[in-house]
């Protein structure tokens, strides 16, 4: 762990009551706000025009970012976002980009009005940049936010801003990813907000010290100025609603947005059961020469209409695998947007009112200045919000309407590889860098009711795209030998969690080797859990082919297509590393699929055969995770009902069985707690139980469900595993699966630390929640 480091304490920012906020302000900082009486004679009609015009700002805002972006990150990913937010910084209208930085945003805001309002001050035709992820704004230094103040008639209305990923700012490592970084110092300058533009003109003393960092800096300028743009875009036509229905009519449209969106959140907790659910993930290895697993922890507690999020037990803070509370929040937004609020609009501001957050200073996800945190949004932030949205299905799954929200855990992470070097293929050699932004095609988790979507994006950026292939040969010394769905990679269940895809490159155009980053996990632990026995989805894998030969196979016409095909060592990639990539020579990424739902030797057999016809699941994967037999394309019934009842078998032989009564539930009178396990009430004592076989599992006496449990390798877990633990992490990895003792119907299948609390077990997690039904 690093030192503190006094004084960077006034760099951390953190929510603040709105109103105490604008008692703080100078007088050189007039407001414009409104009273609830004004926001309660809003007409029904007026209130639908102006926020659909709010939307169509935010909207155009976007559009404006992405044709004067020359980032593919920006023009290809969609790795970016934009906000209105109300005089205060409470977002108002967000975008649907990239979710995570709509936990940041207005945390910049509240600094900047607390630390900037005197001095230099905040006028109309300022703009401020910053991307110091303890301030907030982004999610690492990586994430650069542009927002301005919009004034009118003299008083401060509103504030705009844009935000997007740069492709490199500098620091030790490629990309400013510096997979051996002690500390923040050998990443990319975090700058607390800093006014880039000051009566409407651009300031070319700080654009310069700005772009200097960058190793691309002609690209980061560019970005520079398409935020500039974008705020601009936004300033204008905010201004224009508001002088079409007036500045009161407008403010008290935004604040009523908020409220509208808080006030659904909170009666749709209130029609959830009340309890605390638990969840635990982990990050594989912290930097490089790193063979441990560091761990977060989460337990939401719902009481009424609010929710508590408290990360008390997580891991300090240590290597590069950190992020800052707005990372936290980030991680937190990830998920609560599409599960909890994908039907109400998105007015974040109204939105964060319904949570809290209790977490300790200096644990990987709210680390202190100066831990490393490059990693941040794509490592703890990101396995935050998996582990929330693990707790959200846990309560939603026994909800009659919002069950349908439930969804197991998509793609894990982000699979992180950036090569940069020299260009060789015009009159003169340039230097050139490149995040691979393949990975943006990960698999969705599945749902109680449909299979996860196949390569159908991230959790986090619902507007997310892969980049063109050809679009990615054309910018850079790049040959790509394939990219496309692997089979089997989606994680088996009931209902099948989303493939995920393969991406194999080689230099073209270059005679020197190119640098190489890797910054990844969920390649020893799962991260794309599935849920009511459903398995993982695969874990990730990256290989450097050396002296492959696949030059000389080009050469003969012949395009390799698998790494069976090339010759020379195979290399297997670690979470942390920085390597090289010559020519002749290929790069393979195989990035994550999504979890599956419920226990796979329920998924319908044809279901499995249409999975094998379309290439999303082998035969042998079909045998191997599903019983299904596939001869010649067609469903060999008899050969899947004996498969069935062979694995069935082998989970009993191979489980530690508990001793118990074998006494049975009157499925009639139960209700449903997921897909396995129902809940009834006998005298004042509260019983779980199997929804198939009616077994007994356990009762509020004795506060535990008695499930068999095997743990073996995780090779046992099925074709999904692409990765052996042991390559990258010396602490044991292992496949746990818990079953029904009586029908042998999987409960809970997970690849996890053999010392992962055993929560699946705990009455706890489940009892509590349906009190007072």
């Amino acid at each position: 762990m690093t030192a503190p480091i006094p004084g960077s304490e006034v760099f951390s920012s953190r929510p603040i009551d709105p109103d105490a906020l604008a008692r703080t302000l100078p007088p050189s900082v007039p407001v414009h706000t409104v009273t609830q009486e004004q926001i309660d004679a809003l007409d029904p009609l007026t209130y639908e025009v102006i926020r659909h015009r709010l939307w169509s700002v935010t909207d155009e805002m976007g559009e404006a970012l992405k044709r004067m972006s020359g980032s593919p990150i920006v023009t290809d990913a969609n790795d970016f976002d934009f906000a209105i937010s109300d005089e205060i910084g409470q977002e108002v209208q967000v975008g649907l980009y990239n979710t995570m930085l709509v936990g940041a945003v207005d945390l910049a805001i509240y600094w900047t009005l607390q630390n900037r309002s005197t001095n230099p001050g905040i006028r109309e035709g300022d703009m401020f940049l910053c991307n110091d992820p303890w301030v907030g704004g982004g999610l690492h230094q990586s994430d650069v936010i542009v927002y301005q103040p919009v004034f009118y008639d003299g008083k401060l209305f509103a504030w705009t801003s844009a935000i997007c990923h740069e492709p490199d700012l500098g620091g030790s490592g490629l990309g400013s990813f510096d997979p051996a970084a002690k500390d923040v110092f050998s990443e990319s300058l975090p700058t607390p907000p800093i006014k880039v533009v000051r009566d409407f003109e651009l300031q070319r003393d700080v654009a310069d010290v700005w772009v200097r960092r960058s190793r691309v800096p002609m690209l980061v300028g560019l970005d520079l100025r398409a935020k500039i743009g974008a705020n601009s875009v936004g300033r204008n036509r905010m201004l224009a609603v508001i002088e079409q229905y007036g500045a009161d009519t407008v403010k008290a449209v935004m604040k009523r947005m908020m409220s509208d969106a808080e006030s659904r959140l909170r009666a749709k907790l209130t029609d959830l059961p009340d309890g605390t659910w638990h969840a635990t993930g982990y990050q594989d290895q912290a930097q490089v020469g790193d063979r441990e697993v560091h761990k977060i922890t989460v337990a939401m507690t719902k009481k009424d209409d609010h929710l508590s999020f408290d990360f008390t037990g997580t891991d300090p803070q240590t290597g590069v695998i950190n992020c800052t509370y707005a990372g936290m929040r980030g991680g937190v937004m990830l998920a609560l947007l599409p599960i909890l609020a994908g039907d109400i609009p998105w007015s974040a501001g109204g939105l964060m009112r319904c949570f809290d957050l209790v977490a300790e200073e200096g644990t990987i996800n709210n680390a202190t200045f100066p831990a490393a945190v490059s990693r941040g949004p794509i490592g703890p932030a990101w396995l935050t919000g998996n582990l929330i949205a693990e707790c959200l299905a846990q309560m939603l799954d026994r909800h009659l309407e919002f069950g349908k929200n439930v969804q197991a855990s998509c793609c894990g992470t982000w699979d992180t590889a950036v090569v940069a070097g020299l260009d060789e293929r015009g009159e003169q050699p340039v230097p050139f860098l490149n995040i691979m932004m393949e990975p943006m095609a990960g698999g969705y988790g599945a749902r109680p009711v449909a299979d996860g979507m196949d390569t159908g994006g991230l959790f986090c950026i619902p507007m997310g795209r892969v980049p063109d292939t050809e679009m990615t040969e054309f910018l850079y010394p790049l040959l790509t030998l394939w990219r496309r769905e692997e089979p089997d990679s989606g994680g088996p269940g009931r209902h099948r969690g989303g493939v995920s895809a393969s991406l194999a490159v080689t230099p073209y155009g270059t005679s020197l080797p190119m640098g190489l980053i890797f910054a990844s996990a969920g390649k020893a632990v799962a991260q794309n859990s599935g849920l009511a026995g459903g398995l993982p989805g695969n874990t990730g894998l990256e290989i450097l082919a050396r002296e492959s030969g696949v030059q000389e196979l080009l050469t003969q016409g012949t395009i390799p297509g698998s790494m069976d095909d090339l010759g020379g060592t195979k290399e297997i990639g670690a979470c942390y590393a920085e390597s090289y990539l010559a020519p002749g020579e290929v790069l393979y990424m195989h990035w994550q699929g999504g979890g599956g739902y419920g226990d796979p030797l329920r998924r319908d057999p044809e279901a499995v055969v249409d999975d094998v016809r379309n290439g999303k699941v082998t035969a042998a994967g079909a045998e191997l995770g599903y019983g299904v037999v596939v001869a010649d394309g067609q469903l060999d019934a008899a050969g899947t009902d004996e498969r069935r009842s062979a694995i069935r078998d082998e989970r009993r032989t191979r489980s530690e069985i508990p001793t118990t009564q074998e006494s049975t539930l009157d499925l009639a009178a139960a209700r449903r707690l997921d897909d396995n396990l129902v809940e009834v009430t006998i005298g004042d004592s509260r019983a779980v139980g199997c929804a198939h076989c009616g077994r007994l599992l356990g009762d509020s006496r004795s506060g535990r469900l008695d499930l068999a449990r095997f743990e073996g390798p995780t090779s046992a877990a099925g074709p999904q595993v692409t990765s052996d633990p042991g390559e990258y992490v010396d602490t044991p990895v292992v496949f746990r699966q818990q079953c029904c003792p009586g029908c042998w119907t999987a409960i809970y299948s997970g690849i996890v630390p053999a010392d992962h609390p055993d929560h699946v077990a705990e009455l706890a997690q489940l009892l509590p929640a349906v009190a007072g039904r």
